[in-house]
Formats: C-alpha cells, sequence, structure tokens
C-alpha cells in the first residue's frame, strides 16, 4: 500500500522544479536543528553554518536524486549535514598537521644550521627525517597521532 508523499517530500519535488520558496520552507524547518547538528560536531559557529548553507545549497542542486524509500527527508537532511561536518573536521585535522609538520621542519633546519655541522652530516639527518616521515604515514591515524603527541609534545 504506498502511502502519501509528506509535506517534506512535496517541498522537494518542488524544489526539484526549482521553486525558491519550497527551499525557503525547508530551511526555515531544519536550520536550526542541521546547525546544532553541525556545532556539535564542529565546535564552530562559523563551520556549522556553513555546514547549513553548503547542505541547503546541496539540497538545491541534488534534489532530484533523493529516493523516498531510502530515507525520509529529515534523515537525508542530517545524513547530508553530519557527512559535511564530518568532511570538515578531517579538513582541519589535515591542516593542523601541517602545520605542525612545517613548524617541526623550520625547529629542525634552525638546529641543524645551530650545529654547523657537514654537508654530509644533514644529507645524512635529512634522509633519516624522511625514512622516518614514510614510516609515519603507512601507520593508522590514531597510531601516529599518539606517536607525534608522544613525541612533540
Amino acid at each position: 500500500m504506498n502511502q502519501p508523499p509528506s509535506d517534506d517530500t512535496v517541498l522537494l519535488q518542488k524544489i526539484v522544479q526549482q521553486e525558491q520558496a519550497a527551499l525557503s520552507q525547508l530551511y526555515d524547518r531544519y536550520a536550526r536543528v542541521l546547525y546544532a547538528m553541525a556545532l556539535k560536531i564542529l565546535n564552530s559557529v562559523d563551520e556549522a553554518e556553513e555546514v547549513v548553507l553548503d547542505v541547503f545549497s546541496q539540497v538545491w542542486k541534488t534534489a532530484h536524486s533523493y529516493d523516498p524509500r531510502r530515507a525520509q527527508v529529515d534523515d537525508w537532511l542530517f545524513m547530508l549535514t553530519r557527512s559535511r561536518a564530518l568532511d570538515r573536521l578531517r579538513k582541519r585535522r589535515q591542516q593542523a598537521q601541517i602545520i605542525q609538520r612545517a613548524t617541526v621542519e623550520k625547529a629542525v633546519t634552525t638546529r641543524l644550521r645551530s650545529l654547523e655541522l657537514t654537508p654530509e652530516e644533514q644529507l645524512l639527518i635529512w634522509e633519516r627525517q624522511e625514512l622516518i616521515t614514510e614510516a609515519l604515514n603507512q601507520l593508522p591515524d590514531a597510531q601516529k597521532e599518539a606517536l607525534e603527541l608522544a613525541y612533540y609534545k
């Protein structure tokens, strides 16, 4: 037995037809709760706001891909929000790791220069650093983070 489409499903059908009022209604209905979810994950007001805007932008562009047999509209919106927030969290962590590595490399370079090592000794140290970096990159993130925290902090 088929059930009639929900109000949210009807709104998505209107969004597929590029009705901006339908997007506005959906936004008014879900923006606050999606924002709260993104804020909980990211702990950043600015990023949570951006995630919500990204989600509704994605809804506007991809409403045609929504399948009511797979999920209710609210579940779909929560999934999109969670996915976007986690992507931002991963990107933030990667950026922090890049900054940390650059800081360590600068410190190593400064230290090497102060030691007045021969070019051969400097080359040996750089080669070892490359080997260690390659080995760290092969570890799972949790193990790599534990080693970096133990060594650098």
